[in-house]
């Protein structure tokens, strides 16, 4: 069996189990942790209590994160004539369409985030097997299937994310990273957990957020305060 490490076990220790914390406080005892050699995601966990299995209680979409994940994205389009242009221009990694669906179906996947124009749809749709268990099939309600690339690449460029539920109703998405300011960290919280409100399937019945924590890459998980972070990131 794999030992933790020291700095695992020593912050794993200074958290008591049954504690629940604040957005403020769990941002500062999660920066306050001993550190890994490198600059860990800070990461939001929620548990919702929905039926992913039915259509009509899937939970995704997109949000703007005030500012950005830390991350550099790296950005596909599939895209020809003025719309690949455009794309470049924006600052897109990869553009083009029938050179990257033969590079994509022989298993090439580097990149973050794919978007197409609604005409590409009709090519692109033969990726299904190869970009939908990995989560980037571009689809509509993402906001990665659309008409304007140029301003759909500059988001995702400037930190908008996409988030979906998985089979077990689990949302797992980084809202920073560890050495942002505690001011910055909070604010892309608020953002991420108001997008994740305002996306409640009409379905969904009784609690909607089960439980929600937040941690960094190697560190200890800190439970949330569900109702206060509900109230507090719908004031925002």
């Amino acid at each position: 069996m794999k030992k933790s490490s020291k700095r695992h076990a020593e912050n794993i220790s200074k958290v008591e189990a049954s504690k629940i914390f604040k957005l403020s406080e769990a941002i500062s005892f999660a920066q306050d942790a001993k550190r890994a050699k490198f600059v860990e995601s800070v990461d939001i966990h929620m548990k919702l209590g929905v039926d992913p299995k039915k259509a009509d209680q899937a939970v995704r979409g997109t949000v703007s994160l005030p500012h950005g994940t830390g991350k550099k994205i790296s950005v596909l389009v599939f895209a020809t004539g003025t719309e690949a242009e455009a794309a470049r221009a924006a600052g897109a990694d990869f553009v083009g369409m029938e050179d990257l669906i033969e590079k994509i179906q022989g298993g090439w996947t580097g990149f973050d985030i794919a978007i197409a124009t609604p005409p590409s749809m009709r090519e692109v749709g033969k990726l299904g097997k190869f970009l939908g268990p990995r989560g980037l099939m571009p689809t509509p309600k993402a906001g990665t299937v659309t008409a304007d690339v140029a301003t759909a690449v500059a988001e995702f460029k400037a930190g908008k994310v996409e988030f979906r539920v998985d089979r077990q109703g689990g949302i797992n998405n980084s809202i920073g990273k560890v050495n942002f300011s505690a001011d910055k960290l909070l604010e892309n919280l608020h953002a991420f957990i108001s997008a994740i409100l305002r996306a409640k399937p009409a379905a969904c019945k009784g609690t909607y957020i089960k439980s929600m924590a937040i941690s960094t890459t190697m560190g200890p998980g800190f439970r949330l305060d569900v109702n206060e972070a509900e109230r507090e990131s719908v004031k925002k």
